[in-house]
């Protein structure tokens, strides 16, 4: 008789562990942060800057996905999060510079996330380096 232990197939390794922890309470707080403000707005003033508003609720929607993508090790689900998040962070980033006039209210990824240190264009890169090295399948 085998072991057959020996024959099963690597198991992917906790993306929420050892500094995939931090990510995941990174990506929390920006769900929280993103999601609170976008409410906020949506709520009081939505005539003002409905793009802007209604932006900052999707990123705050990614935001949750990818954290909970993560906190539970859905790789190709935290894959497709990040990845639209990063699109989402450097397209709107690009055009609050090109043309102001989109974006009359500031979004979170305008100016590249400059409100919030710059934070969200760093955190999709982070998020996918971790995802494509720091977070390698064990067996």
């Amino acid at each position: 008789m085998s072991d057959t232990t020996s024959q099963r197939p690597a198991k992917p390794r906790e993306l929420a562990s050892g500094p995939g922890r931090a990510l995941v309470a990174v990506y929390a707080v920006f769900t929280l942060a993103a999601g609170a403000r976008s409410a906020v707005q949506i709520a009081t003033r939505l005539d003002e800057a409905p793009v802007a508003y209604l932006l900052s609720a999707l990123a705050a929607v990614i935001y949750l996905l990818a954290t909970v993508a993560l906190w539970s090790s859905r790789r190709s689900v935290a894959l497709g999060a990040i990845v639209v998040e990063l699109v989402g962070v450097l397209g709107i980033g690009l055009f609050s510079y090109l043309d102001p006039g989109l974006f009359p209210e500031a979004t979170v990824w305008s100016h590249f996330g400059s409100g919030y240190g710059y934070i969200p264009v760093v955190l999709p890169v982070l998020g996918l380096l971790w995802l494509r090295g720091g977070a390698k399948r064990v067996s």
